[in-house]
């Protein structure tokens, strides 16, 4: 999109730069306050290749371009106009997302959900390597599905490679994230993080030209052996790990000259550390682990089948109201590890597919201007996996729309389930990207089932929402 190009032209249809008292923006749409809106050329700006709509505001004209696009809009419009934009000016739709996110962050404060947004801020700074490295390795699967014998040319290898990149390197980032999340020294996490991950867990010769064995066995119910390996305990290893190194070294600090301080508190640190991480850390991660993935995918999906699938489904848009559900980052880091896809993926991904059937619904039904043009801008990113601006902006503040929405997702869920019990998992095989974006993540060439999957979850959201979810006096809901 060229925004100085459509800014000049929105110029000049809002009656040109004399016309301008000020403007700001949200996360969606430009907002000017003209002087005359007598001179303000609707039907022209709406005609603009760009404009996803625009709202008759009073004095102030609020002109949709989507996420992202309106703060580029705002920055060309300053550059056009020669003036500074103004601070956002409110009405009773202007901030619903925001305002409702708001209260939704602030009712937030169990211990158990301050765990998770440690998570979640540990995690969050990673998605941008997932989105951008999940897609290449979408690119590399689609290309190998089309020629099973370019897996030996080099350019497949690059690009294969470059995919791989953030999972290689995961275990440090996050270890280094968590560090400095706990507050401690940054490069200490990264360190635990390379520890858990060192092929030296492997087994540790007793001599140069002996054999490995390894330092411990632990044999759990009889069926269950833990010993030190690389990778024992996964990414939830390495965040408690971090906690830990994190824990010594404040404890260090606190006793250690300050001249001392460069010296012997990282070294302390990591040694005590380590030996924490390897005999402790390590063991109850690992059992962790195990148990969460036996719980979600043996428990939940296997065993329980299609309703399984729809419950898991259904309910993970209360997980992403909860901020808990970037917890299961790691669950699919793991799976993704030990399997090479993580199948809960795509059957949650139908949470943000029933949250579009439901936009469609209440566009279809309601005769709000306002609230039609939320949905218009913020539907493309919602088809997108990008669920944020539907949530908070539509189904939360209406309430209703939001449990017909997740009840809609979990026949997604379970078509997904289905196939993947009955006739081949239907997994990702990385993270990041979602909704549309996730096909060509999908392992083994079974995408079309998960596009089978998102098209039940559209409808099933449109349907509950269209007959049962709506109705115009929801409206007053977003006033409030």
């Amino acid at each position: 999109m060229d925004y100085k190009k459509i800014g000049q032209e929105v110029l000049v249809l809002l009656g040109g730069k004399d016309n301008i008292q000020k403007f700001t923006n949200c996360m969606t749409r430009l907002r000017v306050t003209v002087k005359d809106k007598e001179k303000v050329q609707f039907a022209d700006i709406k005609a603009i290749n760009g404009v996803m709509g625009i709202v008759d505001a009073g004095e102030q004209i609020q002109i949709i371009f989507g996420p992202g696009h309106a703060q580029r809009m705002r920055d060309a419009f300053e550059v056009i106009t020669g003036m500074k934009a103004d601070a956002q000016v409110e009405d009773e739709f202007e901030d619903v997302a925001g305002d409702t996110k708001a209260k939704v962050k602030a009712s937030q404060t169990a211990s158990w959900q301050k765990g998770f947004q440690h998570i979640g801020n540990i995690f969050i700074p990673l998605i941008p390597g997932f989105v951008a490295c999940g897609l290449i390795m979408g690119l590399t699967n689609m290309w190998k599905l089309a020629d099973p014998s370019i897996v030996g040319n080099e350019w497949f290898l690059l690009l294969a490679a470059i995919g791989g990149l953030v999972f290689g390197s995961m275990h440090i980032i996050v270890g280094y994230n968590a560090g400095k999340e706990f507050g401690g020294t940054p490069i200490l996490g990264a360190i635990a993080g390379a520890l858990i991950y060192s092929p030296a867990m492997n087994g540790i010769p007793e001599t140069a030209t002996s054999a490995a064995v390894p330092l411990y066995s632990i044999n759990l119910f009889d069926h269950f052996t833990i010993m030190p390996q690389s990778g024992l305990g996964g990414v939830i290893g390495v965040v408690l790990a971090a906690f830990v190194f994190v824990q010594i070294e404040k404890r260090v600090r606190k006793v250690v000259p300050a001249w001392l301080d460069l010296f012997l508190v990282p070294l302390v640190t990591i040694l005590v550390g380590s030996v924490i991480t390897v005999f402790v850390v390590m063991p109850i991660s690992a059992i962790l682990m195990s148990f969460l993935t036996w719980l979600l995918v043996d428990v939940a999906l296997y065993k329980g089948g299609i309703i399984g699938g729809y419950l898991l489904a259904a309910t993970f848009l209360p997980l992403v109201m909860l901020g808990i559900h970037q917890g299961l980052t790691p669950i699919h880091a793991q799976l993704i590890q030990d399997t090479g896809y993580t199948i809960l993926l795509p059957i949650l991904a139908c949470a943000g597919a029933g949250q579009v059937g439901m936009a469609i619904a209440v566009y279809l039904k309601t005769k709000n201007k306002k609230l039609k043009g939320v949905i218009g801008s913020a539907l493309p990113v919602g088809f997108m996996g990008i669920g944020e601006p539907l949530i908070y902006g539509v189904s939360l503040p209406l309430f209703y729309p939001f449990i017909t929405a997740g009840l809609g997702a979990g026949f997604g869920g379970a078509v997904i389930a289905f196939v993947s019990i009955h006739i081949a998992p239907v997994g990702a095989i990385s993270i990041g990207p979602s909704g549309l974006l996730l096909t060509p993540l999908i392992a083994d060439g079974m995408w079309y089932w998960y596009l089978l999957g998102l098209c039940a979850a559209y409808a099933g959201g449109f349907l509950l929402t269209y007959f049962f979810g709506f109705k115009e006096s929801m409206l007053e809901r977003m006033k409030q």
